[in-house]
C-alpha cells in the first residue's frame, strides 16, 4: 500500500464512440430467383487518435435474409470532420475477416469503405451515405450500398499500464481526480446449454431435443445502481457440428439483496446468431434470461440462469439453462452510492489484435492448406504475473472464410528485461469453433502457445507467439505463428 507521499498514477481520458451501422447486401447471383439482399449490421467501437482521426474494431453479423450465422471482425480506421456544429463528414475503412451460412466468402477477407453525413444531437448521432463491400479472397459478394448508423459517445479514463498492481487507499486518492463517482462494470465467463424446441433438419439430421453446449463470455456496463447494458459472445463446443456463434447487445435490471450477497437479474437481448448447420432465418435472435448469482469470494459471484433463445419467427427455438462466474469491478472511482470502498488496486488490461497463420490446417472435404484468421485477444491482470484471456478470431485467408473461434483461457507472464522493453508469456485456451469446412469436430479446440512482447510505447508493444491448435472429435491439429499489436492500460479497482 503507497503513503499520501508517494506519486499517484495520472488519469487519462480516452474519447472514443459506440457505433451500429446498417447495411443492405446484394449477394450474388447463384440461383433463379436470387436470393434476397443480406442484412448486415455492425457493432463498432472507436478511439480518436487525434482530434478527428479514429480507429477501431468492429463485428458484423447477418441479421435478415437467408444467411443466419454469417459473422466477420474487421479493424477501422477513419477521418470525422465537423462542416458546422451539428453536422459532419464520416469517411472510413473497415479491412475484416468472416463469413459462413454458405455464402460465397471465399476465403473470408474483405473490405468496407464508407463515406456518410450525420447530424451530432449531443448524447448521439445519426449518419448515412454510401458505402461498399468486397469479399475480394475468392469471394462473390461485392457492390456497393447505402448505409445507415448510430453513435453514442463512450469515453473512458486510464491510467499507464506499469502502475498495474499498485494499491491506495481512499486517504491517498480523495484529493487526486480519481475522487470521483466509481462506475461498476460485470465481467462473466459462462456456459451455456439450449435444448432446442423447434428448429429445421440439416445435413446432419434432425437436431430438434438435441442440447447445444455453448461456452462465451459477457461484459455489461451499470448506467446507475440497478440499469445496465450488456455485450454477450457464445460460441458452440458440443452437441452440433462446430461452427454456431451468437453476438447478443442487450440491457438489464439488477436487484440485490441479502447485505448484496445475492443478485437477481433479468435480461432482454437482440442480435445475430446461427452457423454449424442451424437455419436461423436471417439470423435475427432475441434472448430473454433471468437468473440468480450468489457470492463466493469478494467480488466474484457463481450465476444460475434460465431463459429463451431463439429467432423472432420460431424457425428456431430453444430454451437455455447455464452458468457463470462474475467478477464486479468499481472502476475508475473512490466511492459508491450503495456500498462503502476503502481501498483500490490498478489493474492491467491489454488489447491484442493478431493476425493467425494456421499450418496446414485440416479440411473436412477440400485439399489440406494454410489458413490465416483475424483475432482479437483481450488480457486481464490477476496478478503481475498470471492472467486471464479472451478471444474471437475469424478467418480471413485461405479458403476458409467461415470458419471463426471464441475462446477463454489464463496465462503466466515473465518479468520485464532489456531493460523494462520485453517480456515472455505462456498461455492456454480453450473454447468453441468451426465452419469453414474446418474438421474441428463439434467445435471443442484447445491452443496452448508460448510468445513475447517487445515496448513501442508507453500503450504499444509488438506480440508475437507459436502454439498448437487441437481439435477434439476432428482432425484439425497442427502448429500456428501469430503476430500482433497490444494495446496496455490500467484503471483502478476499488474495494
Amino acid at each position: 500500500m503507497f503513503g499520501q507521499s508517494e506519486k499517484i498514477p495520472e488519469k487519462y481520458l480516452q474519447k472514443g464512440f459506440i457505433k451500429s451501422d446498417f447495411l443492405s447486401v446484394k449477394m450474388p447471383e447463384l440461383e433463379i430467383p436470387n436470393e434476397p439482399n443480406m442484412g448486415f449490421t455492425g457493432i463498432h467501437y472507436n478511439l480518436f487518435l487525434t482530434k478527428n482521426i479514429y480507429s477501431g474494431l468492429g463485428i458484423y453479423g447477418s441479421v435478415s435474409g437467408k444467411r443466419g450465422g454469417f459473422f466477420t471482425l474487421g479493424l477501422n480506421a477513419g477521418l470525422k470532420k465537423y462542416l458546422s456544429e451539428k453536422m459532419y463528414v464520416d469517411a472510413g475503412f473497415h479491412f475484416g475477416g468472416g463469413g459462413g451460412a454458405g455464402a460465397a466468402d471465399g476465403g473470408g477477407a474483405f473490405i468496407l469503405p464508407h463515406i456518410n453525413v450525420g447530424v451530432d444531437f449531443t448524447y448521439f448521432s445519426l449518419q448515412t451515405g454510401w458505402s461498399s463491400i468486397n469479399f475480394f479472397d475468392g469471394g462473390r459478394i461485392k457492390g456497393s450500398q447505402l448505409n445507415v448508423a448510430i453513435e453514442i459517445p463512450f469515453n473512458y479514463n486510464y491510467s499507464q499500464h506499469s502502475f498495474s498492481e499498485t494499491s491506495f487507499n481512499t486517504n491517498d486518492l480523495v484529493k487526486t481526480n480519481w475522487n470521483k463517482k466509481a462506475k461498476k462494470t460485470g465481467l462473466m465467463v459462462h456456459f451455456n446449454n439450449l435444448k432446442v424446441q423447434k428448429a429445421t433438419p440439416n445435413l446432419d439430421g434432425e437436431i430438434t431435443g438435441k442440447t447445444i453446449r455453448l461456452a462465451g463470455f459477457e461484459f455489461s456496463n451499470y448506467m446507475n445502481k440497478s440499469w445496465f447494458t450488456f455485450i454477450k459472445v457464445d460460441g458452440a463446443y458440443s452437441g452440433i457440428r462446430g461452427g454456431y456463434m451468437d453476438v447478443f447487445l442487450g440491457g438489464g435490471y439488477h436487484f440485490s439483496f441479502n447485505k448484496n450477497n445475492t443478485n437477481i437479474i433479468s435480461k432482454f437481448a437482440i442480435g445475430a446468431g446461427g452457423g454449424g448447420g442451424v437455419d436461423s432465418d436471417g439470423g435475427l435472435m432475441i434472448n430473454p434470461d433471468i437468473s440468480i448469482e450468489q457470492r463466493v469470494y469478494k467480488g466474484t459471484y457463481l450465476s444460475l440462469n434460465k431463459g429463451y433463445l431463439g429467432t423472432p419467427s420460431s424457425v428456431f427455438a430453444t430454451s437455455t439453462l447455464g452458468v457463470g462466474l462474475k467478477y464486479y469491478i468499481e472502476r475508475n472511482g473512490i466511492f459508491s452510492a450503495d456500498k462503502k470502498l476503502s481501498n483500490g488496486t490498478f489493474k492491467g488490461v491489454g488489447v491484442i489484435v493478431k493476425q493467425d497463420w494456421y499450418l496446414n490446417a485440416k479440411r473436412m472435404e477440400n485439399p489440406t492448406e494454410d489458413m490465416h484468421q483475424i483475432s482479437l485477444q483481450v488480457n486481464f491482470d490477476l496478478t503481475n504475473k498470471f492472467f486471464v484471456s479472451g478471444q474471437t478470431s475469424f478467418a480471413n485467408f485461405g479458403n476458409a472464410g467461415a470458419y471463426g473461434e471464441g475462446l477463454v483461457g489464463f496465462g503466466l507472464k515473465s518479468k520485464k528485461i532489456l531493460n523494462n522493453k520485453a517480456l515472455f508469456f505462456t498461455q492456454v485456451l480453450a473454447g468453441a469453433s468451426g465452419g469453414g469446412n474446418i474438421s474441428s469436430g463439434e467445435g471443442l479446440i484447445i491452443k496452448p502457445s508460448i510468445g513475447g512482447n517487445y515496448k513501442i510505447n508507453n500503450l504499444l508493444d509488438l506480440r508475437a507467439s507459436v502454439g498448437y491448435v487441437k481439435a477434439k472429435g476432428g482432425n484439425l491439429s497442427n502448429s500456428f505463428i501469430n503476430l500482433g499489436i497490444q494495446y496496455n492500460f490500467s484503471f483502478l479497482n476499488m474495494k
